[in-house]
C-alpha cells in the first residue's frame, strides 16, 4: 500500500513523541510520501532518510540539507536497510506485514519507533479497507512489548486529520524516558 494518506501537518502523534529520538540522530521515516514528517524531523535537527516508492513525492524533498531521499519499492523490491540501524523509524499510513521483521531490527540501541496506522473498523470510514493493510486489535502492542520499552500505545476511532480507526505506538530500545508534558483537558 503506498502512502497516499497524507496531509500537509505532521501528525500529532510523531510530533508528540520526536523529542525522544537521540539528539542529532539519523531517522528513517518509512513511507515518507511528501515527506511531512521529513521535514519536521529535520527542523528539529536530525538528519533524516526518506524513502518512498513514488519518485515524483520524494522530489519535493531532493536538496533539502539534512535529507537523503530512496525512491525503493519495500513490497516488492529488496530491503534496502539490512545492517543499517537508525536513532528513530517514522512510520505513518503505511503497512506491509511481511517488512515489519526487517524495520524492527533497524531500530538502533537508544531508537525510538514511532508508528500509526490504520486498523480493524477503517473500512467503515473507506480506504483502506482491506484486512491485509489494517491492523488487528493489538497488533503492534503484541508485535513489540517483548523487544521494546512501550512508551505509549492507542487504538481506536478518531476524527482528524479525517475520520479512522487507528493503532499508535511509540517504543523505544530499553532505556529511561522522558515523555512530553500533556496538553491541559480542553473545556
Amino acid at each position: 500500500m503506498s502512502s497516499t494518506f497524507t496531509t500537509l501537518a505532521p501528525s500529532p502523534w510523531v510530533a508528540r513523541f520526536a523529542h525522544l529520538i537521540p539528539v542529532g540522530g539519523e531517522v528513517l521515516d518509512l513511507a515518507c510520501g511528501t515527506g511531512r514528517h521529513t521535514r519536521l524531523l529535520v527542523r528539529s535537527g536530525y538528519r533524516v532518510e526518506a524513502v518512498d516508492r513514488n519518485a515524483e513525492l520524494l522530489a519535493g524533498l531532493a536538496g533539502e540539507p539534512g535529507v537523503t531521499t530512496r525512491v525503493a519499492d519495500l513490497e516488492g523490491g529488496p530491503w534496502p536497510y539490512f545492517g543499517r540501524a537508525f536513532d528513530g523509524i517514522v512510520v505513518t499510513n503505511y503497512l506491509w506485514r511481511p517488512l515489519l521483521p526487517q524495520l524492527f531490527s533497524c531500530l538502533g540501541e537508544h531508537g525510538v519507533l514511532i508508528y500509526e496506522t490504520f486498523m480493524v473498523g477503517n473500512e467503515r470510514f473507506g480506504k483502506p479497507s482491506h484486512p491485509e493493510y489494517l491492523l488487528r486489535q493489538g497488533e503492534l502492542l503484541d508485535l513489540l512489548h517483548k523487544r521494546f520499552m512501550v512508551v505509549a500505545f492507542e487504538q481506536g476511532e478518531v476524527e482528524r486529520p479525517w475520520p479512522a480507526v487507528v493503532q499508535r505506538i511509540c517504543v523505544c530500545r530499553r532505556r529511561e524516558v522522558r515523555l512530553p508534558e500533556s496538553a491541559p483537558p480542553v473545556p
